[in-house]
């Protein structure tokens, strides 16, 4: 281990947060300075287009151990979280959200699993969410179900990104070279030892979430179309489904024919033609959206690009690139 790595990194991705900024200070800090071990707390600046930046760059003066990374662009939570990934220094490495849903003081809880248990990740497990609206929990249910059935049971049922894990973890994840990683899926399909800190999650401190229905729906058609080729799997079985009621129409057709009862009409046509119509479009849809997926993958696009890290120039704003 390097005399300048720190025990513990905790990485926060933000975005247009000046709203929290200063409950989110009030309460990590002494959370982190009482924990009693060398740490450093990487913020990474999501292109914010509020005061996040200028509110961070401040309190890095009395705050030494407080890393800020901002991204050139908004690249997205997951985008993000990679970059603090990347650029954590840590033995272990949190992830928590800055709006204090998910309490700070649990990370000391973490540390005390991870040490007594002898694992690799610990994850947050929400015992409590009556504080989300009913329409998240009831889609997050959807979301957890089905990743279940779809990637395995290892994945943790309500866990999000609270979450601490080991160094071997974090290199392990930084080396896998696919583009879009969902974190919640891919630390768990790796297989390290993991343990479950269950907590009471609470009401967001202040501003407004940034993850509406539309990025959720993203989150879990992306956690779909990389973790798992069921849906193609389903346009097999909807293509083998249209051809057999083809079969079955040309059958019945076919009988009306022979039996002298063909009656000149429109419905049973129309019928066929919109069953299987709506039945091709789907399965052209799912394939075009894994095609677009390779498509992505072979530009080499970097997923984030970094703009400026007070740890590397305190003074400037430098420029460097960071590739998945």
């Amino acid at each position: 281990m390097r005399t300048d790595q720190p025990v513990l990194s905790v990485v926060v991705p933000m975005y247009d947060e000046e709203e929290v900024l200063p409950m989110f200070f009030e309460r990590m800090h002494p959370v982190l300075d009482g924990l009693g071990i060398s740490y450093e707390l990487v913020v990474v600046d999501d292109g914010s287009r509020d005061k996040t930046a200028e509110l961070l760059l401040d309190a890095t003066k009395d705050w030494k151990q407080l890393r800020v990374v901002r991204l050139l662009r908004n690249s997205g939570h997951q985008a993000a979280q990679s970059a603090g990934f990347r650029r954590a220094r840590g033995e272990y490495v949190v992830t928590i959200d800055a709006d204090l849903q998910d309490p700070p003081e649990v990370i000391a809880d973490f540390l005390k699993a991870v040490r007594d248990e002898d694992v690799d990740v610990v994850y947050g497990v929400r015992s409590d969410r009556s504080s989300d609206s009913w329409l998240k929990r009831t889609t997050a249910r959807m979301y957890y179900r089905l990743m279940c059935r779809l990637v395995g049971k290892q994945i943790p049922f309500d866990a999000g990104d609270f979450r601490l894990v080991s160094r071997r973890v974090v290199d392990a994840v930084n080396a896998l070279p696919e583009d879009g990683r969902v974190f919640r899926l891919v630390i768990p399909w790796l297989g390290f030892p993991s343990t479950e800190v269950a907590y009471v999650r609470a009401e967001r401190a202040a501003g407004t979430t940034k993850y509406n229905l539309t990025k959720m729906l993203r989150l879990a058609f992306d956690s779909v179309t990389a973790f798992s080729a069921a849906p193609l799997r389903l346009a097999t079985w909807l293509g083998l489904l249209g051809g057999v009621m083809s079969g079955l129409f040309v059958v019945g057709a076919l009988i009306i024919k022979l039996t002298g009862r063909s009656i000149p009409g429109w419905t049973s046509t129309v019928l066929a033609v919109s069953v299987i119509g709506a039945i091709q479009l789907l399965c052209l849809g799912l394939l075009g959206e894994y095609v677009a997926r390779l498509f992505q993958s072979s530009q080499r696009r970097p997923q984030f690009l970094v703009g400026y890290d007070s740890l590397e120039d305190p003074g400037h704003h430098t420029y460097s690139e960071d590739t998945d």
